[in-house]
C-alpha cells in the first residue's frame, strides 16, 4: 500500500547511525539540516492520498483491490511513461523547485536487473528470482528506495585487491545467513531513505571472472555496521528569504560505511561475477535516465522563468539581442523535450518485456541536457544580470533605517516593488549563483556517471546501420565493407 508521509517519517527514526559535522543525529525528521528535504519526500506520499492529486500519483490494481505509487509502477506500455512523467511535473511544481533522489528516478535501476535475468540466470538462478522479488515488494510495500553508486575508488590504475582493499566495496566473508560485505559508498538521500540498492562500479578487472568486488545487494539503510556520514548542509546557512532553493531542497549525500555489514541471501541481486557486474553497469540507466533528464528540463523551465523576468521587469525583453539569448534557452528546453517525447513515442520492448524509452534518443538528450546545462546558466546570468550577486540581503530590506532607501532603488513601476524584485533576484541567485547551485551543476553532471560514459551510452546504443548503408550506396561500396 502506498505510504502516508507520516508513516514514512516514522520508518526512517528506526535508530540508524547519521552524523554530520561531528555530531550524532538522533532524529533525522526533526533535525533542521534534514527536515525540510524529509517533508518534501513526505509530501510525496501525500499527495497520493490528496482528492487534487490521488489520481496522478496513484493508480488503481484492481487484481489486488490496492493502490500503488505510479513512480514504481513497472512500464509496459507507452501510457505508463505518460502517467510518470505527469506525475513528476505535478510533485515539482507542488513544491516549487526540482529534487532528483526520491526514488522514482532510482526505482528504475531495479527493472533493469529484471531484464538482465537471463544473464543472471547463467550465474545463480537464485539471483534473478531475488530481483524479481525485491521489484514487487518496492511496488507492494512503497519504501523510499534509492542506489549507492560511487566508491572512494582509491588508485585506479590498480586493481582492487591490490591496494587498501576496502578503497572499493567488497564481500569479506560467506556465512549460512549471508554475505558479510566491507567498504563505503557515497549516495545520495541514503540516510533518510528506507533501503538502497547497492551496485558495484565498473573496476579494473583484469582478465578475473570472479572477484569479490563484483556484488550487488538490497541494503536496509539501518542495518547493523551502517554509518552515514553526510556532508554539511545547505539550510540554514543563510535565512531562507535569501537563498529560497538552498533552505529547502538540498537533498543531503552521504558516505555510507559498511563495517562488516550483513546481506541476507535473499537480498543478494549478484555476487562474484564480472561479467554480471559489467552487463548491469552497462544496462543501468536505461529506464532511470529518463526521470533523471526530466527533472533538468523542470530546472531549464526555471532558468527561463527566472531570465525573463528579470528583463521584463526593466523592459529589455524588447531588445532583439535579448530575445536571442532567451531563444537559446528555450532551444535547451525544448531540445531536452523533443528527446523525452520522443524516446516515449519511439519506445522499445526490453528483454524482460518490458518497455523501455527509445535508448539512442533517452541517452542522446541525457548529454544534450547535462553537457550544455553550464553554459545555460551562465546565459541566465548574463540575462539577470549583476544584481543577482550585489543586492542585500532580506534583513536590510526589513531595517527601519534602510528600508526607505531600498524601497526606491529597488521598485521599477508599479507591477515591480521592490520586495516582488528583492525575492526575484535571491531566487535567481539561489538557482545559478549560490553554493547550492554550484553543487547541483556538479551533481546533475556526474549522478549518473561522468560525461564520457554518458557518450558510451550514445555509442552503444545507436544504430549504426542506417548511416553505413547511406554511404555504401551512395559511394557504391561492395557488400564486403559492412562484413568488417
Amino acid at each position: 500500500m502506498i505510504r502516508t508521509g507520516e508513516e514514512y517519517r516514522e520508518s526512517i527514526r528506526d535508530g540508524r547511525e547519521i552524523w554530520m559535522n561531528g555530531e550524532r543525529i538522533k532524529d533525522a525528521p526533526s533535525h533542521p539540516a534534514f527536515k525540510p528535504i524529509i517533508d518534501v519526500r513526505a509530501r510525496i506520499y501525500d499527495m497520493a492520498h490528496e482528492d487534487a492529486t490521488r489520481d496522478v500519483m496513484s493508480y488503481h490494481d484492481s487484481e489486488r483491490d490496492e493502490r500503488y505509487a505510479i513512480g514504481l509502477r513497472l512500464p509496459k506500455e507507452q501510457q505508463d511513461w505518460h502517467d510518470k512523467r505527469l506525475a513528476v511535473d505535478t510533485v515539482m511544481r507542488d513544491i516549487g523547485g526540482v529534487v532528483i533522489r526520491v526514488g522514482d528516478e532510482t526505482v528504475g535501476e531495479m527493472w533493469s536487473l529484471y531484464d538482465g535475468a537471463d544473464v543472471l540466470n547463467e550465474v545463480d538462478p537464485q539471483f534473478a528470482r531475488n530481483i524479481e522479488t525485491h521489484i514487487f515488494k518496492v511496488l507492494h510495500n512503497d519504501p523510499f528506495h534509492v542506489s549507492a553508486n560511487t566508491d572512494p575508488k582509491g588508485d585506479r590504475s590498480k586493481r582492487p585487491q591490490d591496494q587498501d582493499p576496502d578503497m572499493l566495496l567488497h564481500v569479506v566473508k560467506e556465512t549460512d545467513a549471508g554475505l558479510v560485505v566491507r567498504g563505503a559508498k557515497y549516495e545520495t538521500a541514503a540516510a533518510y531513505a528506507n533501503q538502497a540498492f547497492v551496485k558495484p562500479t565498473i573496476a579494473n578487472w583484469g582478465d578475473a571472472q570472479l572477484s569479490d568486488y563484483a556484488v550487488g545487494f538490497i541494503c536496509d539503510m539501518n542495518a547493523e555496521g551502517i554509518k552515514h556520514i553526510c556532508r554539511t548542509g545547505f539550510t540554514g546557512r543563510a535565512p531562507a528569504a535569501d537563498y529560497p532553493l538552498a533552505n529547502r531542497f538540498d537533498e543531503i549525500d552521504s558516505l555510507v560505511i559498511f563495517d562488516n555489514v550483513l546481506v541476507p541471501w535473499e537480498n543478494v541481486l549478484f555476487y562474484r561475477h564480472t561479467k554480471a557486474a559489467t552487463f548491469i553497469r552497462a544496462t543501468l540507466h536505461r529506464y532511470s535516465a529518463f526521470a533523471f533528464v526530466q527533472r533538468i528540463l523542470t530546472t531549464a523551465d526555471m532558468l527561463i522563468g527566472a531570465a525573463l523576468f528579470n528583463v521584463r521587469q526593466t523592459g529589455l525583453d524588447k531588445q532583439q539581442a535579448v530575445r536571442e539569448k532567451l531563444a537559446n534557452l528555450v532551444c535547451y528546453r525544448e531540445g531536452i523535450n523533443a528527446h523525452l517525447t520522443a524516446a516515449i513515442a519511439t519506445a522499445e520492448r526490453s528483454p524482460a518485456g518490458l518497455l523501455m524509452p527509445n535508448q539512442s534518443l533517452l541517452f542522446t538528450g541525457r548529454v544534450l541536457a547535462c553537457t550544455q546545462l553550464p553554459q545555460m546558466m551562465h546565459l541566465t546570468r548574463e540575462l539577470c544580470g549583476g544584481q543577482i550577486c550585489v543586492t542585500p540581503d532580506s534583513a536590510s530590506f526589513e531595517a527601519e533605517e534602510l528600508k526607505p532607501w531600498l524601497e526606491k532603488f529597488y521598485s521599477v513601476n508599479e507591477n515591480w516593488i521592490s520586495e516582488d524584485r528583492r525575492k526575484l533576484l535571491a531566487f535567481a541567485r539561489d538557482l545559478v549563483n549560490s553554493d547550492y547551485a554550484g553543487h547541483r551543476l556538479t551533481f546533475q553532471l556526474f549522478a549518473q556517471s561522468p560525461p564520457f560514459a554518458h557518450l558510451a551510452a550514445v555509442y552503444n546504443n545507436f544504430d549504426f546501420s542506417g548511416p553505413l548503408e547511406i554511404v555504401q550506396n551512395a559511394a557504391g561500396l561492395s557488400d564486403r565493407v559492412m562484413d568488417q
